[in-house]
């Protein structure tokens, strides 16, 4: 099993790539990191750029998923309503590749990783490289997140497979 994990965003939208190895507990990271789109594009562009960027993803990466966080709070609307029309484009994205696709709250990710639902991006950022086995430290908070996404997916489909 793949799965591809964003953390969307439309100046800069993280991604993450896990593969399940073959214990079915662990997984380990394909690829991460971060599609930034031009500031002086249009946003109509920026959106076109992310689409065009997580279909070539797909293609190279081949995941049987993906999965998306949820926006859960922003002090600005207008940032708000971007994200979402940039989720909205990942989660068409996705659909028009055939994938399923699996949504997850800031809270429930933060739970399935690192056992507390308030934990800081620091706390994130290291339990995803602890996890993953990943030694260098993930400088992208963005690409973090989305390995963090990806991550909960794994966990919760090994728990449903588990619980049956």
């Amino acid at each position: 099993m793949r799965i591809l994990g964003i953390d969307p965003g439309f100046g800069r939208l993280g991604y993450g790539v896990i593969e399940q190895k073959k214990s079915g507990q662990d997984w380990q990271a394909l690829t991460y990191g971060c599609i930034s789109t031009n500031p002086k594009a249009t946003f109509v562009e920026r959106l076109k750029d992310i689409h065009e960027e997580l279909v070539d993803l797909i293609k190279e990466y081949q995941p049987t998923r993906v999965a998306v966080e949820q926006i859960f709070y922003f002090k600005n609307a207008k940032t708000v309503i971007d994200v979402a029309q940039a989720r909205g484009v990942v989660i068409l994205t996705a659909v028009e590749a055939g994938l399923p696709v699996d949504e997850f709250t800031p809270l429930q990710v933060k739970q399935a990783i690192t056992g507390y639902g308030r934990a800081e991006k620091g706390q994130m950022q290291k339990m995803v490289g602890v996890i993953l086995k990943i030694k260098e430290p993930i400088k992208s908070d963005d690409a973090a997140d989305a390995l963090a996404v990806a991550l909960t997916a794994g966990q919760t489909l090994w728990l449903k497979k588990f619980l049956k």
